[in-house]
This record gives structure tokens, C-alpha cells and sequence, in this order.
């Protein structure tokens, strides 16, 4: 197929003919399709309900640390918990948090704690000025939470191999500068995972606000779509050699391996961190649902139970992700019109059209019965300056869906494309 830079402007009506046509009848089919959110589909929630029985009158509710579950306390969750997701994380089960069923009701909590009280230092709330970094295209609800409290969001690119640290590294020179988002493994949207040299980099930060942190949402830290997927380095570990072992607050959650409205969350940090947190969790809570981590702790007991679990949702989701991807090689690649990542895990693709054309895209595909992210949402603000960028969630639909979804997506970027070319 003949690129449209290299397209005569007679050839570009011609083609522009043939996908108003093709638009036209996509319209026909009346479709409603739903690609807004990463969340899982109802194949993917089913594989989970076993757990709903594992606990029941038959159970011992009584911990390795001999309190029974049932009653108040164990703030910091129960230690068969706390076991596990120490392993995930790569850290000390002495420095894991396990709370409630959203990971990120833990940053949120987290950063208006550093509000209030301080983490680390003395609170943001009286700071004259205070910035958030924030790797674009990104997770709209991590940039929600530092709007939402005053921040200056300052965008940072992505780059194949992670975040712009040269610019990371110049932009914690200033000392207002508080915190970063990051999504190191199959990051949000892009699928990149940090390299070892980004991680390496961010362990030997030197920022000049003591109470600097990097938030890692390691929210797909085990969300392989194939067998060979991602490694991700240790950046506990590797702040730890280079003396920024209370730098990192990092979180993760079962979310998308059992139930989003049902799953646990964790949170990870150094002695010193951990400390400071449950300042805040002594007077927020009595202790977190620990009937829901037993129930979990049941059905996932170690690591290779939950590789396993996420191997039966790798095998619902990758047809899902190849119908987008091998629809895009179809009909996009050759015309050298957009760029998208080829992930190996997590739960987007990320879509890069003509600058200029994104929310286009967007209104074409609405018009045809696909609702996609709001175009701008992977961005500080919701505003991407390219107006280039479509985050793309293929988890919930059925793969019948996604495959209508996708033609969809792909007649609209050709159409919005020779519309602005012409």
C-alpha cells in the first residue's frame, strides 16, 4: 500500500472516496462499542469466582501470628498477605503495607499525607510552591490526584525506554519539585517498560527537596500478556546501594488478577517510610478488610499461583490485543500515518496519529459507535499539545467487539488523516 506522502493529490480524493465509504458503511452496522477504560471483561472476572467459596464456617480464621481475622486490627494487613505481595515487590515483608481493595485510594492517601503532615519533611500544604512530575502520555487518574491538591504539573516525555531523565534529573535540581508518577512495567498507556538504565538513573537521583518520592505504580508488575515478558530491575534494591532508600513509595494491587471492586491493595516503602505512613494509619483506621485477604491469600497462597492465575487472563486478553495490533498492520503500518507500541503485557496500546488529529479521530469513532478515552486524558490536564496520542483499552470488550472496534479506529484515523492532508 502506497504511503499518503507519496500519494498525488488525485490519488488522496480517490483514496479519501474509498474510506468515507467504508466509514459509511461501518456506521451502518449501528454498532456501541466501549473501549474507554482498562477494565476486564466478565471471561476475565469469571476465572476468579472459586475464591468466593474458599472461606466460609469450615475456615480457621486465626493468622500465623495467632489473632483471629475476624476482629479489629492488623493495621499493616495480615502477614500471609503482607508475604506475598513482599515477594512481588522485591522487598522485605517488614516494609509492605496491605490495606483495602484500591491501590489508588493508597496514593491518594499518601500524598494528602504529605500534605497535612509531611513525608519526610515539613507538609506540602505549606509550600509556596509545589510541583508534581508527570510522564505523558500517563495515567489520568495519577495526574487527577495532584491536580486535585495544587500541584503544578510539569509533563515529562516518554521515551522507548521510560521517562525523559535527562530531564527528570534537571527538573529535581529545584527544590519544589516534590514527586514523580511512574508506571515502570507496561506503563499506561505505552506498554513500555523502564530499562535498566532509567531505573539505575532514577536509584541515584540527588533532588533538592529531601522529601522528594518516586510514586511507582507497579499496577502490572505482573501482567504478562506471553510467556517471555518484561523484566523490570529492583529499584528498592538499587536505591538502597545508593543511599535513597526512603525515595521510593511503591503500590501495587490484585486489581486485575481477581476483582477491580473486590481485590487488595499493597503499598511498599523503607523502615523509615513505613514509619511515617502509619503515623497517618493508626488515627485513619482500626485495620484494613482482612477477611478479603484471606480469602485471597486461599486462592493465591505464593508467586507461582498468581503467575498461574495471570496466565489464564493472558490467554483471554492476547487475542484481544492481536485483533487491534493486526488490524493496525493491515491497514495503518504501510501508510506511515501513526505509531503504536507492540506490548508484551499490561492493558493498553498506545496510538500516535497525525499531530492535529486525535480528537478528530475521536469524534469520527463516537460517530460511529466507539467510545474511546477522552482524547487528552493521557496528558497533564487532559491536554495533549500534539493532539496526537489515543489510549486504547481492549480488556472489556468481547473479542468480536474488539475486532469491530478496531476497523473502526483504523477507518477513522485514515479518514481524519486525508481530511487534514486535503
Amino acid at each position: 500500500m502506497q504511503k499518503y506522502s507519496e500519494m498525488t493529490n488525485e490519488e488522496l480524493q480517490n483514496e479519501f472516496s474509498n474510506v468515507k465509504k467504508e466509514f459509511e458503511d461501518l456506521k451502518a452496522l449501528n454498532l456501541s462499542l466501549d473501549m474507554s477504560r482498562g477494565k476486564p471483561g466478565s471471561d476475565n472476572l469469571d476465572i476468579s469466582n472459586e475464591m468466593l467459596e474458599l472461606v466460609n464456617n469450615n475456615t480457621d480464621f486465626t493468622m500465623e501470628n495467632g489473632a483471629d481475622i475476624r476482629n479489629y486490627g492488623g493495621l499493616d494487613g495480615i502477614p500471609e498477605m503482607k508475604k506475598l505481595f513482599a515477594d512481588i515487590f522485591g522487598v522485605p515483608n517488614k516494609n509492605v503495607i496491605v490495606g483495602g481493595n484500591a491501590s489508588l485510594t493508597m496514593m491518594f492517601d499518601t500524598v494528602a499525607q504529605g500534605m497535612t503532615h509531611g513525608l519526610g519533611g515539613k507538609p506540602w500544604l505549606f509550600e509556596e510552591k509545589r510541583k508534581f512530575l508527570c510522564p505523558a502520555p500517563g495515567y489520568d487518574r495519577h495526574f487527577a490526584i495532584v491536580e486535585h491538591f495544587g500541584f503544578e504539573l510539569i509533563t515529562i516525555p516518554m521515551t522507548e525506554s521510560g521517562p525523559n531523565m535527562d530531564m527528570v534529573e534537571e527538573y529535581v535540581k529545584d527544590e519544589t519539585v516534590k514527586g514523580i508518577w511512574c508506571v515502570p512495567k507496561y506503563s499506561n498507556p505505552d506498554g513500555i517498560t523502564y530499562s535498566d538504565e532509567t531505573v539505575r538513573r532514577f536509584a541515584k537521583l540527588k533532588p533538592a527537596a529531601k522529601d522528594f518520592h518516586i510514586f511507582w505504580d507497579n499496577a502490572y508488575v505482573v501482567h504478562d500478556l506471553y510467556d517471555e515478558g518484561d523484566t523490570l530491575l529492583n529499584l528498592f534494591e538499587e536505591c538502597k546501594k545508593n543511599g535513597n532508600e526512603d525515595m521510593p513509595i511503591m503500590f501495587a494491587s490484585t486489581s486485575k488478577i481477581t476483582f477491580p471492586g473486590a481485590g487488595v491493595a499493597a503499598m511498599a516503602a523503607s523502615d523509615k517510610m513505613i514509619e511515617i505512613i502509619k503515623t497517618r494509619l493508626k488515627v485513619q483506621a482500626i485495620g484494613p478488610d482482612k477477611i478479603n485477604q484471606l480469602r485471597h491469600i486461599e486462592f493465591l497462597p505464593d508467586v507461582k499461583a498468581v503467575k498461574n492465575q495471570m496466565k489464564k487472563q493472558a490467554e483471554i486478553l492476547r487475542p484481544k490485543f492481536d485483533a487491534v495490533l493486526n488490524e493496525f498492520d493491515k491497514t495503518l503500518k504501510n501508510l506511515d500515518i501513526a505509531k503504536w507500541q507492540n506490548p508484551k503485557g499490561g492493558y493498553f496500546i498506545s496510538l500516535f496519529v497525525k499531530k492535529g488529529c486525535a480528537k478528530r479521530v475521536g469524534e469520527l469513532c463516537k460517530e460511529a459507535g466507539l467510545t474511546l478515552t477522552n482524547v487528552g486524558a493521557t496528558y497533564p490536564h487532559g491536554f495533549d499539545p500534539d493532539d496526537s496520542n489515543i489510549r486504547i483499552a481492549p480488556s472489556y470488550p468481547s473479542l468480536e467487539d474488539i475486532t469491530a472496534a478496531a476497523k473502526v479506529l483504523s477507518c477513522a484515523v485514515r479518514y481524519a488523516t486525508l481530511e487534514s492532508i486535503l
